[in-house]
């Protein structure tokens, strides 16, 4: 009891263990797996025993009929005969007379499956004769571990001539299981059926053979026969002495009225003494001799005594010898299949299916009419699978299979009606509260349906709540809104954390709202989840923030229409509108910043004042707008002469500065004049007319100058004109003293 109760709080551990890591998704599981258990450990102490081995006695009677064996011949000590011969046990020169009349006849095998293990009356010599005489013979004993409950072989007879014919019952009092060896000591028995079978098959030429998959199995000819265990199939237990099979015992079909002649051909004793059967029931087969009188009592039950109505039939022992001889027989000569179980693990496995299957077909259908007639189709296709394995000769669990089934369901189905409680209660209690809110809020079940809605809720949207109820939102909003809705829904619900979102949908009215949903997760008592969603309308302060921001971006749009205007003013006002270079002001501006820059940095600035030679007479002869064009072309050449940090500007008329930074010294202001001067003498085609000017250049220097921007200035300007009166297109620096 110790350890059943330590096993039972392991298991309780365990369960718990498995509801923390599934969860409530997997409740069916979590159900099959506790019914699975407790019907293994009422399963494991026996307490299903009987119920299995009754279903397996069924399976027996609902198999086909088989054809009788006529192999085999059973001569039956009855009431008549032993009333013909006025006593028992049978005198042994009765027993010679019998068996010396069946010799003639040459059977392959003679089996006496009745005890003589001491001399009866007269006869015994005549009868040691005999024995020595049927080499076919097989007589029986009795084995037990002690001497004292043995029963000895026939006198004289041969050791291998003899085999025992001990019954194995189970704890209803049946026999379904037979036994082929057994050892006791260091000496090896075999079965009175073994033995006779043995001696038939060897005609056949076939003899015991060590299986090739498993050594320690015996084989003949087709049949391996599977060792049986303690706990095999429905045994919990058992004794597993020697070496035992669970017999499939044959159904022979009945041709004549008489119940006698349906299992194997039966004569009695006297009618053999008297000569009075065919030769051929008796020649190369085996004849079986035992008592079938009821005074005599030598009768058992196997799985066809069993009656659905009625009181069990027992058959003689002599018969069930014939069964297990029978059953040997056509196992080896035409693989009639034997008894097979799973191993304990498939077993396990197969009844832990069948619960979690009765668990999930109640969970998944959840209507009591389709409930009871799936449960129905899977009861009916269960007990077709094991009666069709069993055909096959395999005995599997069929009434562990049935309780965990059942019980699942009925837990499942008890558990359903104690949600479907809890989830009453939950709806009542939940539309008390949310009518008591303004705000508009609905509750909506696993299924994604509408359970609970306030008041304001059915308002907002233009629907009364009772349209609404159990509905979803893809049977009253547009396909794009319900997608969305049942989006954030799903979220929640995976995540079970709250989720709030900005959404819209369009009411009954075609008027389409903009809101702000909040969804939260809550579950009741028995694990129901609901998703409670509270609403607020947006559409008025969204049409506000609409507004404002139309407003902002018309201020943005003027904002930067202004600075453009400002930046286009300031741009004019800092160049010349005719060439694009910076004008006088802008000039004098730099001028003073490079200046003071360059006494920072104690750096050299040279200053180039241009004037074109020749732009009067160009001017005069060709018009004002050739001099434009002129002009334009002189500005863009001067801009890719010179360098980046250098600025060049018009002045006005055809003179132009250009403010040199940061040069090294004054040479690289001469080479620049030079480049100046290079690019401006080039030919120039102004619309279709070829013209050439040159320019005049005057340099002046900061500081070896001057240090003043008005006094280079002048400098430069009055080296220009001495550049001009020293010839034109050339450059002239200014000189030291500044004249």
């Amino acid at each position: 009891m110790g350890m059943i109760k330590q096993l039972l709080k392991y298991l309780v551990k365990l369960i718990w263990k498995l509801e923390q890591t599934l969860g409530r998704e997997h409740k069916e599981l979590i159900i099959a797996f506790i019914v699975a258990i407790c019907i293994l450990i009422v399963r494991s102490v026996g307490l299903l025993q009987s119920l299995e081995l009754a279903a397996l006695d069924q399976l027996f009677h609902l198999r086909p009929h088989e054809p009788p064996d006529t192999r085999i011949t059973i001569v039956a000590i009855d009431e008549a005969s032993l009333n013909q011969i006025g006593s028992w046990p049978i005198p042994d020169s009765d027993i010679a007379n019998l068996l010396q009349k069946i010799q003639v006849h040459k059977p392959r095998a003679i089996g006496l499956d009745i005890y003589r293990n001491w001399p009866v009356k007269f006869g015994y010599d005549k009868l040691v004769e005999t024995y020595k005489s049927m080499p076919n013979l097989i007589g029986n004993k009795l084995l037990t571990n002690n001497q004292d409950g043995s029963v000895s072989p026939p006198l004289e007879l041969k050791q291998e001539q003899v085999g025992f014919n001990n019954v194995l019952y189970d704890s209803d009092g049946k026999v379904r299981r037979s036994l082929l060896y057994w050892h006791i000591g260091e000496q090896s028995h075999e079965s009175f059926a073994l033995k006779l079978a043995l001696l038939y098959l060897q005609s056949e030429g076939i003899t015991p053979q060590k299986a090739a998959n498993n050594s320690e199995y015996l084989q003949l000819g087709k049949a391996i026969f599977t060792r049986f265990e303690a706990n095999d199939a429905a045994y919990v237990r058992a004794d597993a002495k020697g070496y035992q099979i669970v017999s499939n015992f044959p159904k022979p079909e009945c041709h004549r009225s008489s119940q006698e002649s349906c299992d194997y051909r039966q004569v009695s004793m006297s009618d053999v003494l008297e000569n009075k059967v065919p030769p051929d029931w008796i020649s190369d087969r085996i004849v079986l001799i035992g008592s079938t009188a009821p005074s005599i009592n030598d009768f058992v039950f196997i799985p066809h005594s069993s009656r659905l109505i009625g009181t069990a039939e027992p058959i003689p022992g002599i018969k069930l010898q014939a069964y297990f001889v029978s059953e040997f027989i056509s196992a080896a000569l035409e693989g009639r299949p034997l008894i097979k179980v799973w191993s304990q693990a498939w077993e396990c496995l197969w009844i832990f299916a069948w619960s979690y299957l009765g668990a999930m077909i109640t969970w998944r259908i959840r209507y009591p009419i389709k409930s009871i007639l799936s449960t129905l189709l899977s009861c009916l296709v269960l007990i077709l699978f094991t009666y069709l394995a069993f055909l096959s000769g395999w005995w599997i669990p069929i009434i562990p299979a049935l309780l965990t089934f059942g019980g699942s369901a009925i837990w499942i189905t008890s558990h359903l009606a104690h949600i479907q409680d809890e989830l009453k209660r939950s709806k009542e209690f939940l539309q008390q509260v949310i009518n008591t809110i303004a705000d508009p809020i609905f509750v909506k079940n696993e299924q994604y349906q509408w359970i609970v809605l306030n008041e304001a809720y059915g308002q907002l949207i233009g629907y009364s709540n009772h349209v609404l109820i159990e509905k979803s939102d893809h049977n009253f909003f547009p396909e794009h809104e319900a997608n969305v809705f049942r989006q954030q829904d799903q979220l929640v619900f995976q995540t079970q954390r709250s989720q709030e979102n900005e959404e819209e949908f369009t009411d009954a009215n075609g008027t389409t709202h903009l809101i702000a949903t909040k969804r939260s997760l809550h579950k009741d008592a028995a694990g129901n989840l609901f998703l409670v969603g509270v609403i607020r309308d947006m559409t008025e302060r969204k049409l506000m923030e609409e507004q404002l921001k139309r407003t902002a971006a018309e201020l943005f749009r003027s904002n930067n229409e202004l600075k453009l205007k400002e930046d286009h003013l300031r741009y004019l006002a800092a160049h010349d509108p005719l060439t694009g270079l910076t004008n006088r002001k802008f000039f004098t501006e730099q001028l003073h910043e490079s200046l003071i820059w360059a006494k920072e940095h104690n750096l050299l600035l040279g200053l180039l004042f241009i004037d074109l030679d020749g732009f009067k007479q160009i001017n005069d002869t060709l018009g004002h707008d050739m001099g434009d064009l002129l002009l334009v072309s002189i500005a863009q050449r001067l801009s890719k002469t010179l360098r980046g940090s250098d600025t060049v500007s018009r002045l006005g008329g055809d003179e132009f500065t250009v403010i040199l930074r940061s040069i090294p010294h004054i040479e690289v202001a001469a080479k620049i004049a030079e480049k100046v001067l290079e690019s401006i003498i080039h030919p120039i085609v102004l619309e279709g007319r070829t013209t050439r000017v040159s320019a005049s250049i005057g340099i002046s220097i900061y500081p070896t100058n001057s240090q003043d921007a008005e006094i280079l200035m002048k400098q430069a300007d009055a080296a220009m004109y001495r550049a001009k009166h020293l010839g034109k297109n050339r450059y002239e620096f200014a000189s030291s003293s500044g004249n």
